[in-house]
């Protein structure tokens, strides 16, 4: 099987997540996408909004996939607790999935940074990194970083999605200022962010 590693603060869930794993398993034929909230991450050196819980945010990503068959939610890092380092998580899903080929999806700030990350060697040799253009003008800097992380013994694939634009920071902030954000997550990830007071204090 082809498995994808999804990371990201998921803080939270929202469609442009939605659309860039749908297109990643369209564009890559994969069996499996494991959506993956971190318990820390280290980019961020905290454990995230206070007013979510870990359970809120796996919550939250359980109901914006649940209709999608290939779209799986894993708690591994947050039951692993401490900082969630990819290269651990990877061993890890190596172990529970031998014979498959894994897949480690990221955002072009990501992408440009992994080869800083703790032990890219070991992520290198376990996963093809993927990366994905913010923009058009993205495009010849990740192509440029593919090439050097080849020299680091990586695979890297680069898609040149059309993916929507949307900022977890900009649904919190919407709703802390009482805007509407419509279109910006799923409906049900809508409604449980207010059945559950989510994100008020901004």
């Amino acid at each position: 099987m082809k498995i994808a590693m999804f990371g990201g603060s998921f803080n939270p869930i929202h469609t442009g997540h939605i659309m860039l794993l749908k297109a990643f398993a369209k564009e890559l034929e994969l069996d499996k996408v494991l959506l993956m909230p971190p318990y820390i991450t280290p980019h961020k050196h905290k454990q995230g909004d206070n007013s979510v819980s870990f359970e809120q945010k796996l919550e939250m990503c359980r109901l914006a996939v649940k209709d999608i068959p290939f779209a799986e939610v894993s708690d591994i890092e947050i039951r692993r607790q401490g900082t969630s380092y990819t290269y651990m998580t990877l061993e890890e899903l190596k172990k529970i999935y031998p014979d498959d080929e894994l897949f480690l999806i990221t955002g072009a700030d990501m992408f440009m940074t992994i080869h800083e990350w703790k032990h890219p060697e070991i992520i290198f040799k376990l996963a093809t990194i993927c990366g994905v253009p913010r923009n058009d003008d993205d495009i010849s800097d990740l192509q440029k970083q593919a090439e050097y992380l080849h020299t680091l013994g990586a695979k890297t694939y680069i898609f040149n999605a059309d993916i929507m634009t949307v900022s977890s920071t900009e649904i919190r902030n919407n709703i802390s200022q009482g805007k509407s954000i419509s279109g910006m997550v799923t409906p049900e990830v809508e409604k449980y962010i207010y059945e559950n007071g989510l994100y008020k204090e901004g």
